[in-house]
């Protein structure tokens, strides 16, 4: 699903909705007093307050490139086929795992299983020595040692209303209360920082986007299934591509052959080369990835060592 415009203001609609939002905050409230199980390694969980994509995965990658030993990724697998608990291999696609479980994979064991508990025995059995949560702030399941609130400086916390009026899961100052810090990822464009309870350490960094292909002044068509495709437009307004045309499917999306024919038709009508995420490219038949250059991005952290003192006895 694409996220309601209305989820970034308060209108009329929000306001109407907003009361059954008791209903998704006793629910989340009932549901995370549940006790967890502690694996005896580190777990890290990256979750944000909201759904849609906020950076939690590119924050996932990050903290697996940092951690000694043999870290783990372990992600629900959203839309994937397998349930698991299941190891990423190379047998598996995007579907069958999800298009972050594959991304997950390409650095670090990855597992994916709805049930994170049993999802973390597996990772034990195949050696972790440290697990990274991709998502999870509001699952139970699986004691953490240190949670971190991703937010998303351009979109921050939407209207700050509960699900259905809003994008929140719960009231910013719980989920926080439960976390050892934030991470804003690019500007506070939306005063969020304001909502979260005093003395919260906040960690800052921007995205950085590259591609093999030199982008500055190559005319491209732009397409993505993500939670905010504005980020991808900004990334490649920053690489200098001259963006003709752009397309936002729905987060997560699963690419079938009519897609791909529209956007070739796009490509030569506007006469550019197709782009795309890194987390797209991977959902793409082998066909249509031969003709589509990927931008990948990567955390700068304002001060990484901030990060790492979060992190005694892991890092």
């Amino acid at each position: 699903m694409k996220a309601p415009q209305f989820w970034a203001r308060r209108g009329g609609l929000a306001l109407a909705l907003a009361p059954l939002g008791q209903v998704t905050r006793s629910m989340t409230a009932r549901r995370i007093k549940k006790p967890g199980y502690a694996p005896g390694i580190p777990v890290i969980c990256v979750g944000n307050v909201g759904v849609g994509g906020s950076g939690k995965t590119i924050l996932v990658l990050d903290l697996l490139a940092r951690l000694p030993g043999r870290p783990f990724a372990l992600t629900r697998g959203y839309k994937a086929r397998l349930t698991g608990p299941v190891r990423v291999d190379a047998t598996h696609s995007a579907r069958d795992v999800g298009d972050e479980a594959y991304l997950l994979a390409a650095a670090a064991p990855t597992i994916v299983a709805r049930d994170r508990a049993a999802g973390a025995k597996l990772a034990l059995a195949e050696g972790a020595t440290a697990i990274v949560m991709d998502d999870g702030l509001q699952n139970p399941t699986l004691k953490k040692t240190i949670s971190l609130l991703v937010i998303d400086g351009g979109y921050g916390f939407g209207n700050r209303l509960l699900l259905p009026a809003g994008p929140l899961r719960e009231p910013v100052a719980a989920a926080a209360a439960r976390c050892q810090a934030a991470v804003l990822i690019g500007a506070d464009q939306t005063n969020a920082l304001a909502a979260l309870p005093p003395g919260l350490p906040v960690l800052r960094a921007e995205l950085a986007a590259s591609c093999i292909a030199d982008l500055g002044g190559q005319a491209v068509v732009a397409f993505a299934g993500i939670g905010r495709p504005e980020k991808f437009w900004s990334s490649l307004n920053g690489l200098g591509a001259d963006v003709r045309a752009k397309i936002a499917f729905a987060d997560h999306h699963a690419y079938g052959d009519a897609d791909a024919r529209r956007l070739d038709r796009l490509a030569a009508v506007h006469q550019a080369v197709l782009v795309t995420t890194a987390k797209d490219f991977v959902k793409l038949s082998t066909d249509l990835q031969s003709r589509v250059a990927v931008v990948r991005v990567r955390l700068v952290w304002q001060d990484a060592r901030a990060l790492e003192k979060l992190l005694p006895g892991i890092v």
